[in-house]
């Protein structure tokens, strides 16, 4: 009866770790998308950033032509003003010049401190630029790492799966469809161990008889609880098998 246990630990453990492979897989998708979605978020980020330096030196320029119809205007008022000839249009065409002078001053003024506000974002964008190549180089780094995981995840599916095979037609045909049974409606366990007195799968404690007779081990027996099979996880026979620690409920 002990080596019929053993086998079904032996099954159990592989089922355990095909779950949690498969686990695994499922979140392997999901943690590439987490990763491509930050830093995408970053990129997006990083070109706004770009968008309001173009368009910060798109406004310098603007002002900067205003500057230069401004200078423009003044020199022709300046060849006008040499031939007039009465105070008056005199008077009028100094005056002219002179708010032409103040508004030239008014834009230059403006444009120095865009070119320095300039200057400041160019070099923090250009910071940026290289921290974002450099989040790339680790988001590539770390979307291949999963990737690999990937690959190995398949490849031990194949070799779990082959194992439990194995597994299954060792075990007569009563017991395999027995332990299918409670593995199908116990949230996949369907034998664990028991440690002092205590089942493992539902935390449950085994009444003391009952774990005097668990520990014969001359039959296979359930668990009052949960009604998963048990067996006595302290036994150093079933040490040749990996202990299944089992789940709650």
């Amino acid at each position: 009866m002990k080596e019929k246990i053993r086998k079904l630990i032996l099954l159990q453990d592989c089922d355990n770790k095909i779950k949690e492979v498969d686990l695994r897989k499922k979140q392997a998708p999901l943690k590439i998308r987490e990763l491509e979605e930050d830093f995408a978020g970053k990129e997006a980020v990083f070109e706004e950033e770009g968008k309001r330096l173009e368009a910060l030196k798109k406004e310098r320029r603007t002002l900067e032509q205003v500057v230069q119809d401004l200078e423009s205007k003044m020199e022709k008022s300046q060849i006008k003003l040499s031939n007039i000839k009465s105070n008056k249009e005199y008077t009028a065409a100094l005056k002219e010049i002179g708010d032409r002078e103040r508004e030239k001053g008014r834009y230059e003024e403006d444009v120095l401190q865009m070119m320095e506000e300039i200057e400041v974002m160019e070099e923090k964008y250009l910071d940026d630029k290289n921290k974002l190549a450099e989040l790339k180089r680790q988001f590539e780094r770390a979307k291949e790492e999963i990737q690999n995981e990937i690959t190995e995840l398949d490849n031990r599916s194949i070799i779990l799966e082959k194992q439990r095979e194995e597994f299954s037609r060792a075990l007569d045909q009563d017991l395999l469809k027995r332990y299918l049974f409670l593995k199908e409606r116990k949230n996949g366990v369907a034998i664990g161990p028991v440690i002092n007195g205590v089942c493992q799968s539902c935390h449950m404690g085994i009444p003391p008889q009952q774990f005097i007779e668990l520990k014969k081990a001359d039959s296979l027996r359930t668990c009052p609880s949960c009604a998963r099979l048990i067996y006595w996880g302290e036994d150093k026979y079933y040490s040749k098998a990996p202990e299944n620690s089992g789940s709650s409920g």
